[in-house]
């Protein structure tokens, strides 16, 4: 069975000025991906814009990227849905189409109580042969999962194997997990507590696409006990990845980010999504090339 541990990107999906889908882009991104260090890629997540895609877009994504990453590193593929029928569904089909592992949110539009969590997780087990990831992420999806349930989940649900935490105060959550015996951690909300995070138990971290590089160097240095380098570095790191996630905003910061590097074409999202514009775009220079390259001018934008 696919073991995963490491940074594990959420893909951003890629479109054209009309909104359509801009493969080329998308293989050069999961090109980039690669070449900087990921351990493992997420598809159909919050930064890729999933609740934006129709159902032929994903089966067409999905194909292309596991034909293109040839078994390289597993994929993680997001199935979850609001309906149990309709998860199972999309599960199979990313396993049929060659997912590693599915992440899978919890129903949210009719939300149900702690064996209702079990009855649907515990179908998609029964429907598929590979790891399943819960993502508990209780400020999308206002649905609460306490350590002790994640943790019965890992116990008595035969493939449920991981669990993304997302659930703020997130360092003390991986806490009670890992000492409730609970599922192999991995963090998200665009890593903003990573270091603390994998200090706690954690194994794996799921951020953005822009970044993948300078997370990857984190890992690499935590690994192997430097830690103070690793803070060094990560600080660097805090000023965007806070910019990024103010709600609505950080795929479109993500993608301008990307399109800055010359990876994709574009850095089209797709409404609800909101695109940055005017100022915020100035501010979002300063704090790329902040990163990148040292000092920067100070950002052309005035008070109002």
């Amino acid at each position: 069975m696919t073991s995963l541990e490491g940074i594990y990107p959420i893909l951003n999906t890629t479109f054209l000025e009309d909104g359509s889908l801009d493969l080329t882009s998308q293989e050069r991104l999961v090109d980039h991906l690669l070449a900087a260090g990921a351990h493992g890629l997420g598809l159909f997540g919050n930064a890729s814009e999933g609740y934006t895609l129709l159902g032929a877009e994903r089966t067409e994504l999905l194909n292309l990227i596991v034909n293109q990453v040839k078994g390289r590193v597993p994929l993680v593929v997001s199935s979850g849905h609001t309906g149990t029928d309709a998860a199972v569904a999309l599960s199979r089909e990313a396993e049929d189409f060659g997912a590693s592992a599915l992440m899978v949110l919890p129903p949210y539009f009719l939300r149900t109580d702690a064996e209702g969590l079990m009855r649907y997780f515990a179908s998609i087990s029964d429907a598929v042969r590979i790891p399943i990831m819960i993502q508990d992420a209780p400020l999308m999806t206002q649905v609460a999962m306490p350590a002790a349930l994640l943790a019965r989940m890992g116990r008595e649900i035969e493939h449920v194997r991981y669990v993304k935490v997302e659930a703020p105060p997130t360092a003390p959550k991986v806490s009670a997990v890992v000492d409730a015996g609970g599922p192999v951690v991995f963090g998200g909300l665009n890593g903003q507590f990573m270091i603390e995070e994998i200090q706690r138990g954690a194994r794996g971290m799921m951020p953005g696409s822009d970044l993948i590089a300078e997370f990857v160097q984190v890992w690499n240095l935590l690994a192997e006990g430097a830690e103070a380098e690793a803070w060094r570095i990560f600080t660097r790191m805090l000023p965007l990845l806070r910019f990024e996630l103010q709600p609505g905003l950080g795929v479109s910061a993500m993608k301008e980010n990307l399109m800055a590097a010359g990876v994709i074409r574009c850095a089209r999202v797709r409404h609800p999504t909101a695109s940055l514009e005017g100022k915020s775009l100035a501010e979002l220079a300063f704090l790329r090339d902040f990163v990148h390259s040292g000092v920067p001018a100070a950002p052309n934008v005035t008070l109002s």
